[in-house]
């Protein structure tokens, strides 16, 4: 684990807020989806905020994020208003993404979240596509490309760490390892159980990480972007990590112990940064409370920005099918 002192007062409240809104708000979203307030299918992150903490304390904001459909996190981490992800989440037109995408399809441009995507590992080879643009415009950005540890069974996978490797495009590859491809565990998917190792045959570089410390999380994202922008080519990070919900609100969680669950819970982010917040006195108990009023308040009032916002109109489900075209370089 990283040492606490080499982090500041300010970056270790940044992170409690950012990882306490991300917990409340999905806490939250638990609460509405068992009232029916909205459909679909509802993946939540909860156990697993340290990895988008750490990333984007890491970055920068002109630095590009895509996921998979467990996505609610990553705006949140990039500052995305809660209100407009509420609202594409109830299916309403203030929606991120007017309320067509829904639970699994967030995204947030003007932050450089690009989802949020319901095809398993379908973002792998968008997320390389997206920094090779970067390198074609002779940008000096990284792209962070998350997946689940079963989207590592994807072809694509390959193909794109393949393309990446030879190009030496400047993508940060993340295994969000949280040991289980909805109800199968790693050890029943592969001889191979250390993902990291997947990117040995491609001569790109890897390691583990134990993302339930926001510090470690930070350090391996800043090693790997710093590598991106040096021009070496990808980079694979396996974050090692547990959901304490199930894949999704359907799944009733049988297939783990109450032991196993126990365990990693007693190894809970949010928990470990607070701690090092009281330990060092960087914040009162008084201060910690008014973190949380804020968090609940923001929450409280994004429900009713979705609850009062209108749904879309039967004919906008022939919109945004197709770009505009936009060709400057045709004159008429």
């Amino acid at each position: 684990m990283a040492k606490n002192n080499k982090f500041s007062k300010e970056q270790y409240l940044s992170w409690y807020e950012s990882m306490l809104l991300m917990r409340k708000f999905e806490e939250k979203l638990s609460q509405l989806y068992i009232q029916r307030k909205f459909g679909g299918f509802l993946h939540l992150y909860i156990g697993q905020e340290a990895v988008v903490a750490g990333a984007v304390s890491a970055t920068t904001i002109d630095d590009k994020m895509i996921t998979a459909y467990r996505c609610h996190a990553h705006p949140l981490g990039r500052g995305t208003d809660p209100k407009y992800m509420m609202a594409e989440l109830y299916g309403k037109t203030t929606g991120l993404s007017k309320g067509k995408g829904g639970s699994m399809h967030m995204f947030d441009v003007s932050k450089n979240v690009f989802g949020g995507h319901g095809i398993v590992g379908g973002q792998i080879p968008l997320g390389t596509g997206l920094a090779f643009a970067d390198k074609y415009k002779g940008n000096n950005f990284v792209t962070m490309c998350s997946m689940g540890d079963g989207a590592v069974r994807q072809g694509a996978l390959h193909e794109a760490f393949n393309m990446a490797m030879t190009w030496k495009i400047p993508v940060i590859y993340i295994i969000e390892n949280n040991q289980y491809a909805m109800g199968t565990s790693v050890e029943r998917t592969s001889n191979v159980t250390d993902l990291y190792k997947l990117g040995l045959s491609y001569d790109m570089p890897g390691e583990p990480v134990d993302a339930m410390n926001v510090e470690d999380v930070h350090n391996a994202i800043a090693k790997a972007a710093k590598h991106c922008r040096e021009g070496k080519g990808p980079y694979l990070l396996e974050m090692i990590t547990y959901r304490f919900k199930g894949h999704s609100m359907s799944d009733p969680r049988k297939y783990r112990t109450k032991e196993e669950e126990a365990k990693y819970q007693s190894e809970d982010p949010i928990e470990k940064v607070l701690a090092t917040i009281k330990k060092n006195k960087y914040a009162t108990d008084k201060q910690i409370d008014a973190i949380g009023a804020k968090i609940k308040k923001q929450i409280e009032d994004a429900i009713k920005f979705a609850e009062d916002s209108p749904l879309p109109e039967p004919e906008a489900m022939y919109e945004d099918i197709y770009a505009e075209p936009n060709y400057p370089f045709i004159k008429d």
